[in-house]
């Protein structure tokens, strides 16, 4: 490989060549005069004598067996872009390992940051409950409604603009622009199992969520989890007195976040980033009724299918035994 110091470079190596090949000078004193051995200079005679150029050719090997099938190779990068699946993921539904769906993400410049706390920049520290049920986190995130015809993330901003003033039922603002409003995702999920849980509203009130514990524990209990403990952020929500006399109502201990510290609530804090780009922003919903429909189906989706790296590369659902329609 030349550089900037090297001792031949292409145009020293052209020189070094004509005076074996065209002035017959033998090749060690060459060698001697270039300070290079001996070898070196038979190469790049050869070379020139072969009418190849003086340039370094690349290490690549001609033929590489083991190298990955171009058509998985486009459907990593397909699901990459899709779904936008982990290399955990990946391996799993394309049949390779992990880290070869890795080194084809880097290779296509799709590859993650390094797993890292986003607020602080340290090192993740991992936590995990011995059995289902002993701890659920809950938590409410919003997303914006989407107008009929498509939200402005697929259609622009301009016809985003078009698609909102013409949605019909909808109030308007003091400049007589229709306000869309927001759909309320109150989701709750397992701390051992990764097993979750969500619905759909238009608030986030105390009322709201006490009815979310009360059919998510109920979900659970059919599933033969006993939710022991609940955790959740500082909201007024999960602050209010409705809130902690349902948790003793139905047996369980509910607990919360220090405060500024999402952290500790990580795992439904990551859940709902998979939520967001898995879901919610997934695909061109034309109308919010459309996108509010798919929930459900990818929830099964979440739970029984996809690949998940806090259960050994396996769907959530499989850390539960004996259900009906587990692997369906």
């Amino acid at each position: 490989m030349s550089h900037a110091n090297a001792a031949l470079t292409p145009r020293h190596r052209l020189k070094v060549a004509k005076l074996v090949v065209d002035d017959g000078h033998p090749i060690s004193e060459v060698a001697a005069r270039f300070q290079c051995s001996w070898p070196t200079v038979k190469r790049w005679a050869e070379r020139y004598r072969a009418g190849e150029t003086m340039q370094d050719r690349s290490s690549r090997p001609h033929t590489s067996p083991n190298k990955t099938p171009l058509h998985v190779v486009k459907r990593v990068v397909s699901l990459r872009l899709r779904k936008r699946l982990g290399p955990v993921q990946l391996a799993a539904l394309c049949g390779i390992a992990p880290s070869t769906a890795h080194q084809i993400l880097k290779r296509c410049q799709l590859h993650r940051l390094s797993y890292t706390d986003r607020a602080t920049g340290e090192p993740v520290r991992r936590y995990e409950h011995d059995r289902p049920g002993q701890l659920i986190h809950v938590d409410v995130t919003k997303f914006g409604n989407i107008p009929d015809g498509g939200g402005w993330r697929y259609v622009g901003k301009r016809q985003g603009d078009r698609h909102r003033a013409a949605t019909p039922g909808k109030p308007r603002n003091r400049y007589h622009e229709p306000l869309m409003g927001h759909c309320f995702v109150h989701t709750v999920i397992d701390d051992h199992s990764r097993v979750a849980y969500a619905e759909i509203h238009d608030d986030e009130k105390a009322v709201t969520a006490v009815g979310v514990l009360q059919r998510a524990t109920a979900w659970f209990d059919q599933r033969g989890i006993t939710v022991e403990r609940v955790i959740s952020d500082n909201g007024a929500a999960y602050r209010s007195k409705l809130w902690q006399q349902t948790c003793r109502d139905v047996g369980i201990t509910p607990k919360w976040t220090r405060p500024y510290r999402p952290q500790t609530n990580g795992k439904i804090e990551r859940f709902h980033r998979t939520l967001t780009d898995g879901w919610a922003y997934a695909r061109h919903y034309l109308s919010e009724q459309e996108r509010r429909n798919t929930l459900g189906r990818w929830l099964h989706d979440y739970n029984h299918h996809r690949p998940h790296s806090a259960c050994g590369g396996q769907p959530p659902i499989t850390r539960l035994t004996n259900l009906p329609g587990q692997y369906s």
